[in-house]
């Protein structure tokens, strides 16, 4: 049977999945990889272009296997492949190695193993298949080397270059980018635009952010980012890898996001997201703010929380990025009056009015963010409904008792109900008009997670 396996040492696999080769011949083939050592599971999971959407069901194989019982202290990382007695032909259109070290600060005293993801992802044309097995092996021991060593203090790392972040010459960037030509723009917003970049001296691809010097207040922006997003580490925050200020050039550097930002999945080109994704993204946003508001060291209001700053990496794991309008919240004030920043449409009404940011305008943004999520339009939108904002709408059809109404059909209603009455009521519930009546970052992760009950909205009904 053609199927994938996860194998230890042995032909025979712990487990397997059956891999639906023969009609997809032709087409390109993503294979993702994945490991995560705090909950010791490795999974393996694949899709070919063309399919309807995301990982669909059967594409996926897992085993909760110990590693680090049985790697050594020095591993290489690569994969090759292997067709028996007969021929096939295949081309790799590209691969990708990425790895993610958490340690606390217990964790270094105690000398014990820092705790490691490690992601890669595999692009395949398979041009012609003449034999009935393929192979995608995972192999430790051979091909591509990628040396990663389990560090304890003492053993000679070179803290100056590895400390994050770190400033960095304006040639390096320049060296990274390819000059920042064209071919390497991801996106441009309203304060700069975004260039892919591999920085040598880290061995890993990376996102640079160039903000537009003749942009007002270019500088505060920088200066704001730099400061706020460097005492922040999170695993739903996009991680912060340094800056560069020389010959009037502002530049920031941050992992590199391989499936980019939640508003391309959803309005954009990119692929349908699956329902399982779309729920995780939620919750993954959720997370983030209750770190910033209630978890970090001083609580931090994003002030332009919307899909757009919502980012994926290659699992699809949500990671909130752009601090560039964040503000640090004084603690002996509940709200701060401000000048109004962010993006049209996520906006809470009173932040509108009286310029008051609060964390209950962070959460009425990722209210509008989970009701795009779950009905697959934007916030406000030309056309079709008349200008009227996606709130309003999602709205009326809860008072109507036809909630479900409002969902993606791009979903082809392949979700779980109640996971989509969930998200549906809490956007709706963190976008009430009373802010006062809004949840707390916390509440919201519990209603998400079904350890809390929904609210009722119809005593909050709107003005």
């Amino acid at each position: 049977m053609q199927h994938v396996g996860i194998n230890n040492n042995s032909l025979v696999s712990l487990n397997y999945s059956r891999f639906n080769i023969e009609s997809n011949i032709g087409k390109m083939g993503h294979a993702l990889i994945t490991y995560n050592a705090s909950s010791k599971l490795l999974v393996a999971s694949w899709f070919f272009e063309g399919t309807t959407s995301g990982f669909m069901p059967k594409t996926s194989v897992s085993y909760q296997i110990d590693l680090g019982e049985i790697l050594p202290e020095w591993v290489t990382v690569g994969f090759s492949g292997a067709t028996g007695l007969s021929n096939e032909e295949n081309v790799i259109h590209s691969w990708e190695f990425t790895s993610t070290m958490n340690s606390t600060r217990s964790d270094v005293n105690k000398e014990s193993y820092i705790i490691t993801k490690y992601k890669f992802q595999v692009k395949v044309v398979v041009v012609e298949v003449t034999c009935s097995i393929l192979f995608v092996l995972v192999v430790i021991g051979v091909s591509w080397l990628i040396v990663i060593k389990k560090r304890r203090s003492g053993d000679g790392f070179d803290l100056d270059k590895a400390s994050m972040p770190r400033r960095y010459c304006y040639n390096e960037l320049i060296a990274a980018t390819n000059g920042f030509a064209d071919d390497r723009r991801l996106g441009e917003g309203g304060y700069g635009q975004v260039y892919k970049g591999f920085l040598t001296d880290l061995g890993r691809v990376v996102a640079v952010k160039r903000i537009f010097s003749d942009v007002e207040d270019s500088e505060e922006i920088f200066t704001n980012e730099v400061k706020i997003i460097s005492c922040l580490i999170h695993r739903n925050l996009v991680q912060f890898i340094g800056w560069c200020q020389e010959q009037g050039e502002l530049l920031l550097v941050f992992e590199y996001m391989t499936n980019g930002s939640l508003d391309t999945h959803l309005f954009g080109s990119r692929r349908t997201l699956t329902w399982d994704v779309r729920y995780k993204i939620a919750l993954g946003v959720a997370r983030a703010l209750q770190y910033l508001h209630e978890d970090a060291e001083q609580c931090v209001l994003h002030r332009d929380i919307k899909s757009g700053n919502v980012l994926l990496d290659t699992a699809f794991n949500t990671k909130v990025s752009d601090f560039g309008m964040a503000k640090l919240v004084d603690p002996r004030l509940r709200t701060q009056k401000t000048r109004v920043v962010g993006t049209y449409g996520y906006l809470a009404p009173e932040y509108v009015k009286e310029g008051r940011a609060s964390k209950e305008s962070d959460m009425y943004g990722f209210g509008v963010v989970a009701l795009e999520i779950a009905c697959g339009r934007r916030t406000y939108k030309d056309g079709e409904y008349n200008h009227v904002p996606l709130t309003n709408w999602v709205w009326k059809q809860y008072v109507d008792g036809n909630v479900l109404n409002a969902v993606d059909e791009g979903l082809k209603r392949d979700y779980d109900v109640n996971e989509m009455k969930c998200l549906l009521t809490v956007g709706l519930w963190c976008t009430l008009q009373d802010h006062k009546k809004r949840p707390k970052a916390e509440q919201v992760i519990n209603v998400l997670k079904q350890e809390a009950s929904l609210p009722n909205l119809f005593t909050d009904m709107r003005a």
